[in-house]
C-alpha cells in the first residue's frame, strides 16, 4: 500500500494479527497447521476477561475438530447446497442485497486505498474475510484517520449483526467459537475506534504527522485473497 516505514505499537501490532487470524478463518475452513497453533495457544487462565474465554473456547474446539471436518462445516455455513446458512457480505447487512451501493462505496475506496482483487478470486470484494484483510494492512500502513473511516463506512453498521448470526447458524460447532471470539473482538474494536475518533481534531482528517503521511501514500496495488 505505501513505502512509508511507520511506527506500529504492539497493541496494533496485536490488532493486525487478530484480524488477519479472522480472515484466515472466514475464508475458507483452517488448515491443519492453523488449527495446530490454535491448539497450541499460551493463555492467561486466570484473566476472566470475555476475549480470554472466546480464545479459550476457540483452542478447546481446535483441539477437537481437524481441517477435513470443518471443510463440511465451513461449506455448509457459507455455501450450502444453494445457499449456505449465512451470508457474509457487508451489503447483504446493510442492505439485504447482495452487490448493492455500500459494494459500489467500498470498490471506490479500495481502488484509492491501492487495494484490487486477485483474478482468480470471485468473491465480490466486501467478503468480511476480505474486510478484515483490509483491516488488518491497514492498522499496519495507513494513518489513524485512514483506519476510523474505513472501519466506519464499511464494518462497524454490521459487524455485531454477523457475528450473532454466525454463531447460532444450525452446522456452527468451531465456528460458533469462531463468532465468540470476532464478537469480542469487535466490541473491543468498537472502543478502540471511539477514542481514536475523540483523538483527530473535528477541523481535519487527521494530525499534521497523519497528514504528512498520507500525501506520501503511492497508489501501490494489494491483492485481496478473499
Amino acid at each position: 500500500m505505501t513505502e512509508l516505514v511507520r511506527e506500529v505499537s504492539e497493541n496494533d501490532q496485536l490488532r493486525a494479527d487478530i484480524y488477519q487470524l479472522l480472515a484466515a478463518l472466514l475464508r475458507s475452513q483452517p488448515s491443519a497447521e492453523l488449527l495446530q497453533f490454535l491448539a497450541n495457544l499460551e493463555l492467561d487462565v486466570n484473566d476472566p476477561s470475555e476475549m480470554t474465554k472466546a480464545w479459550s473456547a476457540l483452542k478447546l474446539a481446535s483441539n477437537q475438530f481437524t481441517s477435513e471436518q470443518l471443510e463440511e462445516e465451513y461449506f455448509n455455513i457459507f455455501y450450502g447446497v444453494g445457499s449456505g446458512e449465512i451470508m457474509p457480505y457487508a451489503s447483504w447487512f446493510m442492505t439485504g442485497s447482495l452487490m448493492d451501493k455500500p459494494l459500489a462505496m467500498l470498490r471506490q475506496d479500495l481502488l484509492q486505498l491501492g487495494f484490487e482483487r486477485e483474478e482468480n478470486v470471485k468473491e465480490p470484494e466486501d467478503h468480511v474475510a476480505a474486510l478484515c484483510e483490509v483491516m488488518g494492512v491497514l492498522l499496519l500502513e495507513a494513518p489513524g484517520y485512514r483506519q476510523l473511516g474505513f472501519y466506519q463506512r464499511h464494518i462497524s453498521s454490521w459487524i455485531e449483526r454477523f457475528c450473532t448470526s454466525l454463531a447460532v447458524t444450525p452446522s456452527a460447532a468451531f465456528y460458533a467459537t469462531v463468532a465468540q471470539l470476532a464478537k469480542s473482538f469487535f466490541e473491543t474494536e468498537a472502543n478502540e475506534f471511539e477514542q481514536l475518533q475523540l483523538n483527530i481534531p473535528v477541523n481535519c482528517p487527521g494530525s499534521e504527522a497523519e497528514t504528512a503521511a498520507d500525501e506520501k501514500l503511492e497508489p501501490a496495488k494489494r491483492e485481496l485473497a478473499s
